[in-house]
């Protein structure tokens, strides 16, 4: 008869005592050798067969729990434990290099102990979130919101203001035409903690003013597991819809009814220790995501000065989208880490690599500035490419000292492989070609590397119960970019285009031109006489060269109640463009650009408690202009139906930042802080466009003559315990922000907000723990839940201009992107190893509306230049451990 074996299990929390914070990464080990780690909420599961067992439960800095006669007896068994702090241990805690990052209480810890004003968000807050990627999980920290979903802005300042490091290193810009990092590009899953810098210090690069943003990646996991997730999302106004999409060399569109959204990921982390006390520890995860998003009937306007003698508005263009996106994404993440036995030394090797897709086809129909009846189609392919690899080491070689390095490589690359667009006119009651030149086919290859390099070291001295620091560090980066382009139109050998080619095909829904088997679809010109004739353009082609050098040296002084760190950084930055003369051929020119400067840097710590403290800082940084601003290259943006192009004469912004804030750490984890600052320009660089002729508009950069920006940020994070109800916890950010730019006597620009800037801000959310209610639903089978709400104050998107001259002057007024009330839910089940997610995005699903705002004898009129619906996202996921 086979012997029949009974198993039970037991299941619980690890905490610590009096802030109940989890304890990630907790060991519980049986005596028979069976034993697990607690995950990032602190939750553990045991399997462990019938009998009487004796479970030990240690963790670094804390005392280890010994519970004996625990009885297995084929059942479900809970049993929560709380650990004390030892506080002996405490000195080899903080030399440890395994210490945990991605805990609430983590980034709280870090934001407290800083020499710099920063706030952040860790992997465990975005497990409740459920963000999908960076772009979502950075907008919920005080302070910062998004534009276009991906490009971020800190304390209402637009992205050129913000700096961007991932895992420590500079990472390339992924736009042709801005300084930019797309936050979107990293998925969740990637994230270990997400830190936001807003004050000043010798050892960030100076060119930031808004935040210095550090993304770190996984490293060193909390337990040895294997995780594979699956998912699906619904959009309300993209799914089981009419969706159009068209192949690359093909102008007929084909209709489809996309079902849903879907997303796959798998990720392994492994930790070994040799027999040596050596430990290794491996990283990898690899994603993929596809997303329908379409947004029917979009408003599309410009509007010229307003008719005063008609009373009504004046359209210079008037138009109606239907815009079909198909976005891919394929992600892939290897870190692999060293730890000696001794804990003092530590090598990093991490890499990252993001591949992501866009398909556009948007169909637009309208009236222009003289009134015809147009349609535009745009036909749009990217495909962007990230890859960042870097070795990193930290060692302490003696108690008193530190030292890091990093050796770094970026590179990002954009391609459009077949930008194709046409435009055609009612004429006589059918849509007829007005100019072959309206059928345009583009394509486009930027390629980006940085280099980089760096070393930190510091120093502790003790001259009794003084113990000052002494910092220093070099950094050296390498950046290149090389931008091509190639544009053609279409041309009939025969001059002028027979009628029986210049009409819109009603079966197709094409130009006839673009139906027949012809130059349209690339070939050489056939028996029709139509070909492709390139629009050969060198200056519209560039490339640059960027070798920076800096080096810094600070001091940190804890006098009694204060810690004084301050220092300078100087930082030699020489830029070379390479920017073609001549059309027609190759004609290279380099220009030079070189800046030398000194920045200096105070923050002031005054504890008022072990809780609480107040700081105050004053930095100077800069803002240099980026590769892009400075060529001569133009672009016709789609969108703005309009060009692009630079401005050679930019001059670098140089600001003066002020902060002054209070922070109160109540618990683990938990955080209240209040902060004013006040940052003063020279010389910002604007986005702003003019008018080129006739109802053309160039849109461009400039330097204002200078600018403020003031503000006060309000963030609390904190369980509700306080209320009897720590099953509850609260996150809520607001901010209130005002800044003026200001233009020399006698410009035509007027004096108004900062582009971008929102005057507030506001994020709130309430996140429930059933796991947390005492007496019941312990272990890992409750649920958790979150509520979160968003929204930002009216923002400035487009800079308005002067119509006219002397009294006939007119004014077109500032655009606006309106304020949207985002509301967001989260549910998640862990059942077993199953975690079961289900979220209902964008509750509300409010448009998106960008208004102008006309004075008038008649009061103020309202003009929408865009509004959509960007509809309501439903998704579900569901994830296995191994």
């Amino acid at each position: 008869m086979p012997s029949i074996s009974f198993a039970g299990i037991v299941k619980g929390k690890i905490i610590e005592q009096g802030t109940n914070e989890p304890l990630t990464g907790a060991t519980i080990v049986a005596n028979d050798g069976q034993g697990t780690s607690a995950d990032i909420d602190g939750n553990y599961s045991l399997k462990l067969k019938n009998g009487t067992y004796t479970l030990t439960v240690r963790f670094i800095g804390f005392k280890t729990m010994i519970k004996e006669n625990v009885k297995v007896t084929g059942d479900e068994l809970i049993i929560d434990f709380v650990l004390e702090p030892d506080n002996t241990t405490l000195g080899e805690v903080t030399v440890s290099s395994t210490l945990r990052h991605n805990t609430d209480a983590s980034t709280t810890r870090e934001q407290k102990e800083a020499h710099v004003t920063m706030t952040g968000v860790s992997e465990q807050h975005i497990k409740r979130t459920q963000d999908k990627d960076a772009g979502e999980v950075i907008r919920r920290i005080p302070g910062v919101s998004i534009i276009d979903e991906k490009f971020v802005m800190v304390r209402g300042l637009s992205q050129r203001y913000n700096n961007v490091w991932l895992n420590g290193a500079a990472v390339p810009s992924s736009e042709a035409d801005q300084r930019a990092f797309s936050f979107d590009i990293i998925p969740s899953s990637q994230l270990d903690n997400m830190m936001v810098v807003k004050s000043s210090a010798p050892e960030y690069p100076a060119d930031f003013s808004g935040g210095f943003i550090l993304v770190n990646t996984k490293d060193v996991p909390s337990e040895n597991k294997t995780e594979i997730s699956l998912g699906t999302s619904w959009n309300t106004s993209s799914h089981f819809r009419t969706f159009l999409s068209a192949k690359e060399n093909d102008w007929h569109t084909q209709s489809s009814s996309p079902v849903g959204d879907i997303s796959a990921s798998a990720s392994t982390a492994q930790r070994w220790r040799t027999d040596k006390g050596q430990t290794w520890a491996l990283v990898t995860s690899v994603n993929f995501t596809q997303q329908y998003r379409t947004l029917y009937d979009m408003e599309n306007n410009l509007f010229g000065a307003y008719d005063v003698t008609h009373n009504r508005s004046n359209y210079l263009r008037q138009m109606i989208d239907q815009q079909f996106n198909l976005n891919r994404r394929l992600g892939a993440l290897l870190n692999l880490t060293y730890l000696s036995a001794s804990g003092r030394n530590r090598f990093e090797l991490k890499q990252i690599l993001n591949h992501l897709g866009k398909d556009r086809y948007t169909d637009r129909d309208g009236f222009d500035a003289q009134g015809d009846h147009v349609r535009q189609a745009e036909y749009y392919r990217q495909r962007r490419l990230t890859y960042n690899v870097q070795l990193d080491g930290k060692h302490t070689p003696s108690e008193a000292d530190k030292l890091d390095w990093s050796l770094g490589y970026a590179y990002a690359n954009r391609h459009l492989p077949n930008r194709r667009r046409y435009s055609m006119m009612e004429e006589e009651g059918r849509f007829m070609i007005d100019n072959l030149n309206d059928f345009n086919r583009e394509t486009s290859q930027l390629d980006e590397h940085i280099f980089s390099a760096a070393a930190n070291w510091k120093h502790e001295f003790a001259f009794g119960s003084f113990t000052p620091s002494l910092f220093a560090g070099a950094y050296a980066e390498h950046r290149r970019r090389t931008y091509e382009t190639r544009q053609w139109t279409l041309q009939y050998e025969g001059g002028q285009l027979p009628r029986s080619l210049n009409g819109w095909d009603t079966e197709t829904g094409l130009p006839m031109i673009l139906t027949m088997d012809n130059g349209a679809t690339g070939s050489p010109t056939n028996t029709n006489g139509i070909s492709w004739h390139e629009l050969i353009d060198w200056s519209n082609n560039y490339s640059a060269r960027s070798t920076q050098g800096c080096g810094y040296v600070s001091a940190k002084l804890p006098i009694r109640r204060f810690d004084i760190y301050g220092g300078v950084r100087f930082e030699y930055v020489r830029t070379e463009l390479i920017s073609n003369t001549r059309r027609q051929e190759p004609s290279p020119l380099s220009t030079f650009y070189d800046y030398n400067d000194l920045f200096a840097s105070l923050n002031l710590a005054y504890h008022l408690t072990d809780k609480q403290q107040v700081r105050l800082a004053y930095g100077r940084t800069t803002n240099r202009p980026e590769f892009r601003e400075l060529s001569s290259s133009v672009y016709y943006d789609f969108d703005l139906a309009s060009n692009v192009q630079g401005n050679h004469n930019l001059l670098p912004t140089y600001i003066d930042n002020f902060d002054l804030g209070w922070e109160w750490y109540p618990h683990a984890g938990e955080v209240v802080s209040l902060s004013l600052f006040y940052k003063h320009f020279r010389n910002p660089i604007e986005w702003t466009y003019t008018v080129a002729g006739g109802t053309d508009l160039v849109y461009s950069y400039l330097n204002a003559e200078g600018a403020n920006n003031y503000g006060v940020e309000l963030d609390i994070r904190k369980q509700l315990d306080f209320m009897r109800l720590p099953f509850l916890s609260l996150s809520l950010n607001a901010s209130w922000i005002k800044s003026n730019v200001t233009f020399p006597e006698g410009s035509k620009e007027e004096s108004r907000p900062m582009q971008g800037q929102s005057p507030y801000l506001v994020n709130v959310g309430l996140f429930f723990n059933s796991n947390q209610i005492p007496g019941k639903a312990k272990g890992t089978q409750g649920w958790t839940a979150s509520i979160l709400y968003n929204v930002i104050g009216k923002r400035l998107i487009g800079v308005g201009r002067s119509v006219g001259t002397g009294t006939t002057e007119v004014r077109v007024p500032d655009s606006y992107e309106m304020p949207r009330h985002q509301l967001d839910f989260n549910i998640a089940k862990r059942l077993g190893h199953f975690d079961l997610r289900l979220s209902i995005r964008d509750l509300l699903a409010q448009k998106v509306q960008l208004k102008q705002f006309e004075k008038t004898p008649q009061g103020e009129v309202e003009q929408i230049t865009r509004s959509y619906s960007p509809g309501r996202n439903i998704q579900f996921s569901a994830s296995f451990q191994f």
